[in-house]
């Protein structure tokens, strides 16, 4: 993939990766994306398409609907397809459209000092390891990170926080079980500004009692947040699991509507034939796909690039 970590983080100067690094980075989102890809192109070949054809437009509307590309981002990349007037190789086509959907790949903003990144979504996403990943990946570019264990509801979420942050060299907040999630984020900031740290990530519980408890208690931890540093918090992710498929639209839609949402991490798309959710995610919601997980190990985080992402879902 040709985004580094460093043209993520907006650090100036930023270089991409070497070609031959690119090369590899491109090949493992492919294999990751396989299970994707075919779902995908299955459909379209399914549709059997011509473009002189109307109902080639309507098969391939509803192929891109069965793969996940969701019912608005379908119309639109249709309307692009036919504002071409020649199509020429559909999935190549396809793939230009995709990426030009997504728009420019963003930063994550990490540049305040400190900068607060707060991370929200369903427990099961792979929230608390993909915050670990960030933390090691900040610590290897020159940040100092604080994570902060505010989700007090599960031992296991504070405890695997505690791990990562032994990795990454940060420092671990946390409160006592059940405490008030909002003290733990303020205790963090706190600590951040005491002791010079260049970031703070807050991890959140995914799940209360009722759906309107977890984004009441959300929201709160947001104002707090607030309070405490102005123009924090300055980047709040949402982790959204790619096996969800269209329930991920609903719960970016969920969130964002409790906290503000900037941004997305896409996770688990290696084991997902549902990787068309990140098109309907980045255009029904207008928000930035910025980072993805396509494996286990550190190295399957990796910024979000449109292009190398569309032509891995399509083989193009």
């Amino acid at each position: 993939m040709p985004r580094s970590w460093g043209e993520l983080l907006g650090e100036k100067g930023a270089q991409p990766e070497p070609e031959e690094q690119r090369s590899g980075l491109f090949s493992r989102l492919r294999d990751s994306l396989a299970k994707s890809r075919r779902a995908f192109t299955e459909e379209l070949a399914s549709a059997a398409f011509d473009p002189g054809d109307d109902l080639a437009w309507e098969r391939l509307e509803e192929a891109l609907i069965r793969a996940d590309v969701g019912v608005r981002a379908t119309a639109e990349l249709v309307r692009r397809l036919e504002a071409r007037g020649e199509v020429g190789d559909l999935n190549t086509a396809l793939a230009e459209e995709i990426a030009a959907l997504f728009g420019d790949p963003g930063t994550l903003h990490v540049q305040g000092q400190p900068s607060v990144v707060l991370v929200v979504g369903v427990n099961g996403t792979g929230k608390t390891t993909t915050i670990g990943k960030l933390a090691e990946r900040l610590r290897q570019h020159g940040h100092s990170v604080v994570l902060a264990a505010a989700d007090t509801f599960r031992a296991a979420a504070e405890e695997q926080l505690e791990i990562w942050a032994d990795r990454a060299s940060a420092v671990f907040v946390e409160g006592e079980r059940g405490a008030d999630p909002a003290s733990v984020a303020y205790d963090a900031i706190e600590t951040a500004a005491r002791d010079g740290r260049d970031v703070v990530i807050v991890d959140t519980a995914g799940r209360l009692h009722t759906q309107a408890n977890l984004m009441e208690e959300l929201a709160k931890v947001r104002r707090v947040i607030a309070g405490k540093l102005d123009g924090a918090p300055h980047e709040t992710l949402l982790v959204v699991d790619a096996t969800t498929g269209q329930n991920g639209v609903q719960q970016a839609r969920l969130f964002g509507d409790a906290v503000g949402v900037t941004a997305v991490a896409l996770t688990k798309l290696d084991g997902s034939a549902k990787g068309g959710i990140a098109v309907a995610i980045a255009y029904e919601l207008g928000l930035p796909v910025k980072l993805i997980g396509v494996g286990e190990t550190l190295e399957d985080l990796r910024p979000f690039d449109p292009e190398d992402f569309a032509r891995a879902l399509l083989a193009a």
